[in-house]
């Protein structure tokens, strides 16, 4: 990673993210860090079921993502 020129996710930094991960899951809340490999830090995170209901779960680091929103 660059000093020069960052990377889109160095943009999002200590911002809100909405990623979406395989099996249909989905959460929430502040990037705080990334590796090459593009693995995601996020802490106080929120798990967003289908039936709406929220379970927060603390810091999570997330391998696999779909999507990101």
């Amino acid at each position: 990673m660059s000093k020069g020129h960052p990377t889109k996710l160095e943009k999002l930094m200590d911002k809100k993210l909405s990623p979406k991960l395989n099996g249909g899951r989905h959460v929430q809340r502040i990037l705080q860090g990334f590796d090459p490999f593009v693995n995601l830090v996020i802490d106080e995170c929120v798990k967003m079921a289908t039936s709406g209901q929220q379970n927060n779960i603390r810091m999570v680091v997330i391998q696999e993502i779909v999507s990101c929103g």
